[in-house]
């Protein structure tokens, strides 16, 4: 989404710093203090005409419940409902400081640093708040890479009992890198992807999903790329064994390179393969936004995302899920772990008194 929503005499114009964004943290301290400004901020990407249902697109009214009714079908919805934050116990000011620190810090955030800086009971909470937000992270309706375009074959992982080499199958994941080239110098747009074998067929598709047809594919010399560019993409092979190979493909080695610093400096390589694709996705979406001249753009072209994503709930995100515990007595619903809300009434220098 290259354009806001929002418009001026009903022309589409881009976001506006200072006024669909905060510019930086003071500013982001200010507008969102409290869960009301929050939901209002949602409720602006979501509609920002008023209310429109979602089945027949009429008009409706706010009841006393919190939820919209719709005038035409008598549909009742909630600004949250159908999103990444649908019946989330966790306080819309917890989840904008997390969507800001997510989509704000150069290396992101853990789920662990999460807990931490906001006071989250539960770290299974803050790793949920952090996948959710990852599943955000991909736009459908983004532009193909066109020009030319570097692609290359990555693997990451680490060595598995009884494997003699790190590249065997099954040893490590192979991860397809693609990477626009600027000319005369410097690098645009990028996408990564996970593949099962290296062959023409994988790398094909991969082509086709994130690739404009036409575009001229730099490789270094794989046999596999023949076949997989035929027909609709114009091939420039350079063969470059070894060290070479990162002068021929300067960009995608270098994608490559910062996504497994990234893993093993703000995740500690403790991310499981089950989830790399979602680690995959917020690195693209973080890298190709690291030119916006305010981050607070990053933040909203977030949001904008995860009021638009369907709902993510917690049996979808987890692959292996662990058995439950045998409780002999429930605990109290006083004793029950629960985030806190961030908003705080204003201190009067406490170090004062």
């Amino acid at each position: 989404m290259s354009l806001h929503l929002s418009s001026v005499l009903g022309v589409l114009v881009a976001p506006r710093a200072h006024l669909d964004y905060p510019t930086d943290l003071g500013e982001f301290a200010s507008w969102f203090s409290t869960d009301a400004d929050c939901l209002d901020y949602l409720r602006w990407l979501r509609w920002p005409k008023g209310f429109e249902c979602e089945s027949c697109g009429g008009a409706g009214w706010l009841n006393g419940d919190g939820r919209y009714e719709c005038s035409e079908c008598h549909l009742r919805t909630s600004v949250t409902a159908g999103t990444i934050f649908d019946r989330t116990r966790t306080p819309l000011t917890v989840w904008f400081h997390a969507a800001w620190l997510f989509s704000t810090s150069k290396d992101g955030i853990s789920a662990m640093a999460l807990q931490r800086q906001l006071g989250v009971r539960s770290h299974q909470t803050a790793w949920v708040m952090l996948t959710k937000l990852r599943t955000a992270t991909v736009n459908s309706g983004r532009e193909l890479l066109r020009g030319d375009v570097e692609v290359d074959e990555t693997f990451y992982g680490g060595r598995t009992p009884g494997q003699r080499g790190g590249r065997q199958h099954g040893a490590k994941l192979p991860v397809i890198v693609a990477v626009e080239r600027h000319q005369p110098r410097g690098f645009g747009r990028c996408r990564m992807g996970i593949v099962d074998r290296v062959n023409h067929a994988t790398l094909r598709q991969f082509l086709i999903d994130n690739v404009a047809p036409g575009s001229t594919i730099h490789s270094d010399g794989l046999n596999s790329y023949i076949r997989a560019t035929g027909g609709l993409y114009v091939l420039n092979a350079q063969p470059a064994p070894g060290a070479l190979a990162t002068v021929v493909l300067p960009g995608a080695h270098r994608v490559a390179s910062l996504f497994k610093r990234w893993m093993l400096g703000t995740h500690q390589g403790s991310a499981d393969w089950d989830h790399l694709a979602l680690y995959l996705d917020e690195f693209v979406f973080r890298f190709n936004r690291r030119t916006s001249r305010y981050r607070g753009l990053v933040f909203l072209r977030l949001l904008e995302q995860a009021v638009a994503h369907g709902p993510a709930p917690y049996h979808e995100l987890i692959v292996t899920p662990r058995p439950k515990r045998i409780q002999p007595t429930p605990p109290s619903p006083a004793l029950r772990s629960q985030t806190l809300t961030l908003e705080r009434p204003r201190e009067r220098r406490p170090w004062r008194n």
